[in-house]
C-alpha cells in the first residue's frame, strides 16, 4: 500500500473528506458508492461494484427481482429451464 502524504482527521459525526485530487485520480463522482472492508486494523474503501448474486461476477451485471445477475448466469439458469 501507498502512502500518498494526506492526512485528514475525522469530524464528530465520523466523515473523513477525501481530497479532490483522490477523486479526480481515482474518478470517484460526488454520491458514487463506496463499499466499506476492514482488513485487519485496516479500513479499506472501495468504489462499490454491483456482483453476480451467483457466480460474483462484475462483467454485464443488472438488477432482476431487486437481486444483481449477470448475462452469463441468465444463460445459464436459461439453458437448465429448458431440459
Amino acid at each position: 500500500m501507498k502512502s500518498i502524504g494526506i492526512v485528514r482527521k475525522v469530524d464528530q459525526l465520523g466523515r473523513i473528506v477525501l481530497p479532490m485530487s483522490l477523486r479526480r485520480k481515482l474518478e470517484i463522482d460526488v454520491s458514487d458508492p463506496m463499499e466499506i472492508f476492514v482488513d485487519g486494523e485496516r479500513v479499506v474503501l472501495e468504489k462499490y461494484e454491483p456482483v453476480c448474486l451467483f457466480c460474483g461476477s462484475k462483467k454485464e451485471v443488472f438488477v432482476y427481482k431487486e437481486r444483481n445477475i449477470c448475462r452469463s448466469c441468465v444463460s445459464e439458469l436459461h439453458r437448465s429451464e429448458v431440459r
